[in-house]
């Protein structure tokens, strides 16, 4: 098939080409998004590849209909920027890639709990300028600790395990409670228990209508004072302003995102060299308990190999007219 891929990044191309060495298909790479303003780039090609920052909404539907385009391919789980209904209403198949090595995105989210409470990155810097002073890099034992864990899908299971691996007591919400985290240790309780008891909450649930938002300002203020939160899941899980406020009240003890809700214009580009216009993430980045990566959780080597190979197998399967079993409805 002729696929046009959008938001594409150098290892986007590598790892594409090299998998598509099995499936043949023809690429083109466009580093700019998929919106309305773009659409034209579409004309002439039978799928699209997207990612997280593309905003498929009815009119960018309507006008890839029109040029004749057949299927979207994420290349990701979340479809949230997806309008399904419009899809459907174009006859516009969608797929995605439901799980890549779930694991990157759990050890991100452990990578981000161990820096914001060891201050690695802080020690880093100070060593580098001949600073050995350990003033003001006191952490806590992660050791013992209640750490609570919304979303228990396959990441959300995978974070789980890694914490019960360093001796916390994990505790957790989904609407599906898994037994065989309950046979681990893991107990589900109610969110606002989950909120009130957990000394580390990270998020793993996915962004609809009824999680967008999840943490503001009245979920923030039932919190255990001075806990840690983390995201590596949707940035409209969390309402920034509501987080900010929690910051300087000192209620929210430290955040790290690898998600922002408005990262659209942000992350993914080098924008060292120009002045920031969004003022919550400046605020944020001026706050010493605040670490923010670039929605980088699923950037292993691993995840980039599953992703691809998904990818272009989804591809094939609605090329040869068999079952899309990465079909989105």
């Amino acid at each position: 098939m002729n696929i046009a891929v959008f938001s594409t990044k150098p290892y986007d191309k590598s790892y594409l080409d090299a998998f598509n060495k099995n499936y043949g298909h023809q690429l083109t790479y466009f580093e700019s998004s998929l919106k309305k303003k773009s659409t034209k780039l579409t004309k002439g090609y039978d799928a699209v590849c997207i990612f997280v920052n593309d905003q498929i909404d009815e009119a960018t539907l309507a006008d890839l209909a029109e040029n004749e385009v057949k299927l979207i391919a994420l290349r990701c789980a979340g479809f949230n920027n997806v309008d399904l209904k419009a899809a459907k209403k174009h006859n516009i198949k969608v797929v995605r890639v439901p799980s890549y090595s779930p694991e990157a995105v759990a050890e991100h989210a452990l990578a981000l709990i161990m820096t914001l409470n060891r201050k690695t990155h802080k020690a880093y810097n100070r060593v580098r300028e001949s600073n050995f002073s350990l003033n003001n890099l006191t952490g806590f034992n992660i050791f013992g600790k209640e750490v609570g864990v919304i979303g228990t899908g396959q990441i959300g299971a995978a974070f789980c395990r890694i914490m019960l691996g360093l001796g916390c007591r994990v505790s957790a919400f989904d609407i599906h409670e898994s037994e065989e985290l309950k046979s681990l240790g893991v107990q589900y309780k109610t969110l606002d228990m989950l909120y009130a008891q957990s000394d580390i909450i990270s998020l793993h649930c996915p962004l609809n209508s009824k999680t967008s938002h999840l943490i503001n300002k009245e979920s923030l203020e039932k919190f255990k004072p001075g806990a840690m939160l983390i995201n590596t899941s949707r940035g409209g899980l969390v309402d920034t302003t509501a987080i900010i406020e929690a910051l300087k009240s000192h209620h929210l003890g430290y955040l790290g995102i690898d998600v922002y809700e408005q990262e659209e214009n942000l992350f993914f580009e080098d924008l060292s060299e120009r002045i920031l216009q969004d003022e919550r993430i400046l605020r944020l980045l001026s706050f010493p308990n605040v670490l923010i990566t670039s929605h980088q959780a699923f950037l292993t080597r691993e995840a980039l190999d599953q992703i691809a190979d998904t990818v272009l197998s989804n591809i094939s399967a609605f090329e040869a007219n068999k079952p899309l079993v990465n079909e989105i409805s």
